[in-house]
């Protein structure tokens, strides 16, 4: 599933230690649970230099940021770009987590916990993760494509590649990468796969 889960399941650092957003990524963190415009949650988030890099047509990326929605939901939970249809999953997921719909829109869904409490620098690269995989789905791709592992989806790979790079050019640590792509849902294995296939350094 695209970069979605459990908030707690991140080794949370101390905050003294947790590296800093860019100046100018601004987050609305009280607003209440339902569906707000992408740049009512992230004002500015389209001025941002990640903006243009993520998608360098102009028109397009005017679409991409005035376009898509992001509904707050009631849940403990990161983000997921919102399938347009019920998609494909394994029962055993099904049966804990039934994903928000969007037919016919571009929405990120987020939990309203990840919102109001965690950290900017997780912020940032969780929205531009999504991000990411709308541009690519407007390009065609299937996000949810079914019997192909997490760590293998080459749109998890380029979303992360994207984010791993905006991190390190922001100064952030190894060691938060490193925990920043340690999602529960994937084991030890696939994440030394994840940090491999992405350079991001294993630990000592």
């Amino acid at each position: 599933m695209p970069r979605s889960g459990t908030p707690a399941a991140r080794k949370a650092p101390a905050k003294s230690d947790l590296p800093r957003a860019p100046e100018g990524f601004r987050v609305e963190r009280e607003l209440s649970v339902g569906r707000h415009a992408l740049l009512e949650v992230f004002p500015g988030l389209d001025r941002l230099s990640p903006a243009a890099r993520l998608e360098g047509d102009p028109a397009r990326r005017g679409k991409l940021f005035t376009e898509t929605s992001v509904e707050i939901v009631d849940q403990d939970m990161w983000m997921y770009v919102a399938p347009r249809e019920e998609p494909k999953i394994p029962a055993t997921v099904r049966r804990r987590w039934r994903p928000v719909l969007a037919p016919g829109q571009d929405c990120i869904v987020v939990g309203a916990g990840h919102l109001r409490e965690s950290s900017g620098i997780v912020l940032f690269l969780d929205i531009y993760h999504e991000l990411c995989h709308i541009v690519q789905r407007r390009d065609g791709a299937n996000l949810w494509e079914p019997g192909v592992g997490y760590t293998k989806r080459w749109t998890e790979i380029e979303a992360y590649r994207f984010v791993v790079a905006e991190g390190r050019s922001l100064g952030v640590p190894e060691a938060f990468l490193r925990e920043y792509l340690r999602v529960e849902w994937i084991s030890d294995e696939e994440h030394g796969e994840l940090l491999a296939e992405l350079g991001v350094a294993p630990s000592s």
